[in-house]
């Protein structure tokens, strides 16, 4: 049956591939788009200046080819313009396409949740979720909100063939601008609001979601992603009874930006359910991250919450169920990922890492600049001169043990106290610190908050060293030349003292089974594990773990 299904895929997708390239250059793909929205578009003039710079007459088989594609449910303009624009670009702007599969399974969630009289996509692009959902619910009104012109033309051109124009209005706008009138029922809120980090948001709506914010009794971070803007945005339009489900990346789940979201949903968006999907299911086409699917349910009072890791969406009940979580508790919680691992613990034969080993990240500097050993072009004492790992890659590049400390950085860490060293290391010291102070080493927020600001304050040697952010799984290496390690890194430290052997054993079977799973991947791929995350994941007994 699945090399059935994976024929068939094939065979749509055929033709679309070929379209996509005819289409080439954008103003290409906008004049397809242009003839098979016309002649009943009604165009706004955003639209109309982009059709007026496009290029080229599409060729009537070409246009029937796409017509097909999108009858059978295919998004060939969407994909093109994919094509068109590169990831790059696509990413600044926040324009992530969603998968099908994804758009499939959020519907799914809708239909069991409610009737919608009115549905809004507040990050349409090219139509995919107004697609889906007009065949879902065929009675609502349909409002997709895309500030994009190229975008909102493409969607124009999939609702025309799909003949869904009539009730569709399209919103060429800031979704943070709009306004929208009450509707005869429930407004279904749905789709994959744009991600941009804070650098790239003007400051003035900055202002704007923090005074939002307040306004809900809440403090937002300057430092929000844009996702969190078009949440709350849709707290304020929305109405008790009115529903939705957002994909997004799921970094708010942790980090500090995402407080406000965090509390809107367990006190007054009515935050249903949480389901994730791992970086390795490819939420995202072209971004490699874990995405998270929060359905909410305006005015809902409900105790808990369900929190559920989602291994795939091919099940069409990946959607239903999980854990219940209770809203005091994700109320309370500074992280809410800890609520998404099983209850049931380790299997048999297993023990949580921090049973083991305490997990600690490297020291920072304050000042790498000053106190990596390089600058300074003075002498100073080799005691005070540790060589350290600097670097990921050079853990990344060790294999399973870090051998020699040869090619290692120095770190200069002096002692807190000076009294009673002899005159030449007092002189050389005395030298390097005039140094330091004039490349302002002494001022950093670090060096003023440690007991001497010139004591940086490494860690002792730990065992065995591990990356901690990267594209990829930890690396696990050995450490047996004892080399210190800075803020880059994790040294895993044993509880109690473990023979040579059982210390390559477990940092063997970490580097060989140890997934990307337990930590938080974000937009762009990266992996980061803090040291709780490590110490929770699951290893052999160390008296089993060579069996």
């Amino acid at each position: 049956m699945a090399s059935e299904r994976r024929a068939s895929t094939e065979t749509h997708r055929g033709p679309v591939r070929h379209v996509a390239r005819q289409a080439g250059p954008e103003g290409e793909l906008v004049a397809l788009a242009g003839a098979l929205a016309a002649p009943a578009a009604r165009w706004s003039a955003a639209e109309r200046r982009v059709l007026s710079q496009s290029d080229g007459n599409p060729d009537p088989d070409q246009l029937e080819a796409v017509r097909r594609a999108i009858l059978r449910g295919e998004d060939p303009l969407g994909d093109a313009l994919c094509r068109v624009r590169s990831a790059e670009d696509r990413r600044r702007k926040g324009a992530i396409y969603t998968p099908q599969g994804i758009v499939s399974a959020m519907m799914q969630w809708a239909a069991r949740h409610g009737k919608p009289a009115r549905i809004v996509d507040p990050g349409a692009g090219s139509g995919r979720f107004i697609a889906a959902a007009a065949r879902r619910f065929p009675d609502a009104e349909l409002i997709a909100v895309e500030n994009d012109p190229v975008a909102a033309l493409l969607l124009r051109a999939n609702a025309a063939v799909l003949g869904i124009a009539d009730r569709l209005s399209i919103l060429i706008a800031d979704y943070r601008d709009i306004d929208l009138p009450r509707a005869s029922g429930p407004t279904l809120f749905i789709g994959n609001p744009p991600y941009v980090r804070h650098h790239g948001i003007d400051e003035a709506w900055k202002d704007w979601l923090v005074g939002l914010a307040a306004k809900y009794g809440l403090r937002a971070s300057r430092l929000a992603g844009l996702h969190i803007h078009f949440f709350l945005k849709t707290r304020d339009l929305a109405r008790a009874s009115d529903f939705g489900a957002f994909i997004t990346s799921a970094e708010w789940l942790d980090v500090n930006y995402g407080a406000v979201l965090r509390k809107l949903l367990a006190d007054g968006m009515g935050g249903a359910a949480l389901y994730v999907l791992p970086a390795r299911t490819t939420p995202f086409s072209d971004a490699l991250t874990t995405g998270v699917i929060t359905c909410f349910q305006i005015g809902r009072r409900a105790a808990t919450m369900t929190v559920k890791s989602v291994e795939s969406l091919d099940n069409p009940e990946a959607l239903i169920g999980g854990q219940a979580v209770s809203r005091s508790q994700l109320g309370a919680a500074p992280r809410w990922t800890p609520f998404l691992r099983r209850a049931a613990g380790p299997r048999p034969g297993f023990v949580e890492l921090g049973e083991i080993f305490a997990v600690h990240r490297g020291q920072v500097t304050g000042a790498n600049g000053v106190w990596i050993a390089g600058r300074y072009s003075g002498a100073l004492p080799p005691a005070y001169l540790f060589p350290a790992v600097t670097k990921g890659r050079e853990l990344l590049s060790a294999g399973p043990v870090l051998s020699s400390a040869a090619a290692l950085r120095r770190v200069i860490d002096l002692p807190a106290a000076l009294d009673g060293l002899d005159a030449e290391s007092a002189a050389q010291i005395r030298e390097f610190l005039r140094w330091a102070r004039r490349h302002d080493a002494h001022e950093s927020y670090v060096a003023r908050h440690r007991r001497a600001w010139w004591s940086v304050g490494l860690y002792e040697p730990a065992p065995i060293l591990c990356t901690y952010m990267a594209r990829r799984p930890p690396a696990f290496v050995l450490n047996p030349c004892r080399a210190r390690h800075l803020n880059i890194a994790h040294g895993l430290y044993p509880r109690v003292p473990l023979p040579e052997a059982t210390l390559a054993s477990i940092a063997r079977w970490m580097s060989a089974n140890v997934s990307t799973d337990g930590g938080r991947t974000y937009a762009g791929g990266l992996t980061k594990f803090e040291p709780k995350e490590l110490e929770r994941i699951p290893i052999p007994r160390p008296d089993a773990i060579d069996e």
